[in-house]
């Protein structure tokens, strides 16, 4: 691993705001001193078990010293990802009312951990066809706002999908058509965002390489939704191929979107003010300090080095950084 990773200025970023997906196994003050030291200047976390339903009932204990630390190294905003297993597109039934009650619940913990995005995937139709998941869709968002109404300014902010399976929100057209089912349920839209992850882009068929379907991408998005309504991105390379339909996170440069297509992305003005984190491999084993330096590499135009040979072992590690204490899955 490269040294001078936690060594480079800041300033390397351009002020950009851009940073992990924590692991907090460690705990959540060790887990802000890890992004200082990284030269991180935002953060996404998970609040809790990302595999479970049942949700801790108390805040961690050291909760307020790790909002401190962040404040004090200037890193933000954060960024709370909902659980994996929310589907807010579901059929009726248990799991839907389920997939409501802990979405709000997690905007409610993202106002008391000061984040701004409570970020979660946009879910699947379980084949009852896109029209009827989308309108399950807006339904479960109004619900879920209205069920946070306390969460203050906390955003409840939908990824796009990387079009597996019966999911929706795979190209702009179909963002554009969950936003309408949102706001035809009498959703608040001053309360919802969108994040656009990389890789989940090239898996579904947006050869994002190339910096005229970057273009054309981001352009879409602002015509089609408004660009207020853009604030996040999730920045990973692929391994997947381009349209696999397949999710499979790479480490920055070193997938199929390439150093050159990530280049662009990190580099493109119209994403200057919005949010980058990173969801690469290997989170829990150093390899955060190492994609932080290969963005800070993007911004300057250098080369990327080689990565060793373990690098393309480890997995990534989001599904198990949730803080200490909380529950196992049920």
């Amino acid at each position: 691993m490269d040294a001078a990773a936690v060594e480079r200025p800041l300033e390397q970023l351009c002020g950009r705001r851009i940073g992990p997906h924590l692991p907090l196994a460690p705990g959540l003050a060790k887990a802000a001193e890890r992004a200082r030291a990284i030269g991180a200047t935002a953060v996404q976390i998970f609040s809790d078990n990302p595999t479970a339903w049942r949700r801790r009932s108390e805040p961690p204990a050291d909760l307020g010293l790790f909002r401190e630390r962040l404040a004090a190294a200037d890193i933000r905003p954060v960024a709370i990802h909902a659980p994996y297993l929310i589907n807010l597109a579901g059929g009726k039934g248990d799991f839907w009312e389920r997939s409501v009650a802990t979405m709000a619940h997690e905007l409610r913990v993202g106002a008391l951990y000061g984040a701004p995005f409570v970020n979660v995937h946009i879910g699947s139709h379980v084949g009852a066809g896109p029209e009827a998941g989308s309108g399950r869709l807006g339904e479960g968002i109004r619900s879920a706002l209205e069920g946070a109404r306390d969460a203050g300014s906390t955003k409840l902010v939908l990824e796009n999908s990387a079009g597996g399976g019966d999911g929706l929100g795979s190209t702009v057209d179909e963002l554009a058509r969950v936003l309408e089912a949102a706001l035809a349920a009498g959703a608040d839209r001053a309360r919802l965002g969108f994040c656009l992850d990389t890789a989940h882009l090239w898996a579904s068929g947006h050869e994002i390489s190339r910096p005229d379907v970057l273009d054309r991408v981001l352009g879409d998005f602002d015509r089609l939704l408004g660009p207020d309504l853009l604030v996040m991105v999730h920045l990973n390379d692929s391994r997947s191929p381009l349209g696999s339909r397949s999710d499979r996170h790479e480490h920055i440069g070193a997938g199929m979107i390439g150093t050159e297509g990530m280049r662009y992305v990190v580099r493109h003005p119209r994403l200057e003010q919005i949010p980058m984190y990173l969801e690469t491999p290997g989170m829990d084993a150093g390899y955060d300090a190492v994609n932080m330096d290969r963005v800070r590499r993007l911004f300057s135009g250098e080369a990327l080095p080689e990565l060793p040979p373990d690098a393309f072992a480890v997995r990534s590690s989001r599904s198990r950084t949730a803080p200490r204490g909380s529950e196992e899955p049920d």
